[in-house]
């Protein structure tokens, strides 16, 4: 048989491969809320506070405090929407689809989103012409600020939910996601009282960067870009 002949008859007798199905990452225009376990809050008006909106979802009993039960509770919730094939495991697949499309402004490295409504800064240039953000270089809160999810969180864990893999086995359990629930409200709650409230909590919240805003970073500041450590034990 012909070598051409012979090439043919082995691409024919192979069976084309699976291809994976395609990811499109979603884009959002402002800045969400990322609650402690990673669910994103978006602001649906300019005077729509996107963390009062997650305080009241998360506060079951609605007296004003939150507890490591609501939490936990809280966290079961948000991990059944992530556990789209219902395996009771955070699959890798389901923590892409995460990170692309239910949050993708956690993604380290992603633009910077500012709150809804304002303005981005304008610069003049000498010709009169305008200088937007686009034509800017890089700022330094952008280098050093917080990264990820933790730019839009009270906690700095820039993946909230990779982040809860405590085997590293690149799947999370729905024991793995309560435990880190607990462990994140034990960083919260920092009176120690077993209950936080809404104030408290607000008190923890950073501000993000206003346009034309010039990011200083104190010399013997900590490492803002570290996650935050785990609760020191009893």
């Amino acid at each position: 048989m012909a070598l051409p002949l012979m090439l043919l008859a082995l691409v024919s007798g192979v069976q084309a491969s699976p291809t994976r199905e395609r990811i499109t990452v979603t884009a959002y225009a402002w800045a969400p809320f990322i609650s402690p376990m990673g669910e994103p809050f978006r602001p649906r008006s300019n005077d729509d506070d996107t963390m009062v909106d997650w305080f009241r979802q998360a506060d079951r009993n609605h007296d004003g405090f939150l507890t490591v039960d609501e939490m936990q509770a809280d966290a079961a919730r948000f991990f059944a929407t992530l556990d789209t094939d219902r395996s009771g495991e955070i699959d890798p697949d389901e923590l892409i689809a995460y990170e692309w499309q239910v949050a993708p402004e956690i993604q380290v490295n992603s633009k910077l989103r500012r709150a809804r409504g304002s303005k981005p800064e304008v610069k003049k240039r000498a010709d009169g012409g305008e200088e937007g953000e686009r034509g800017r270089k890089r700022d330094r809160y952008a280098d050093y600020g917080p990264q990820g999810g933790a730019r839009y969180a009270l906690l700095n864990i820039p993946e909230p939910v990779a982040a809860a893999d405590a085997d590293f086995n690149r799947g999370i359990s729905l024991a793995e996601f309560r435990q880190a629930a607990m462990e994140r409200f034990g960083l919260l709650d920092r009176a120690h009282e077993g209950r936080i409230s809404f104030q408290q909590l607000a008190a923890m919240r950073p501000a993000l960067p206003v346009a034309g805003q010039k990011f200083k970073r104190p010399k013997e500041a900590n490492d803002t870009r570290v996650g935050s450590p785990l609760p020191p034990g009893p």
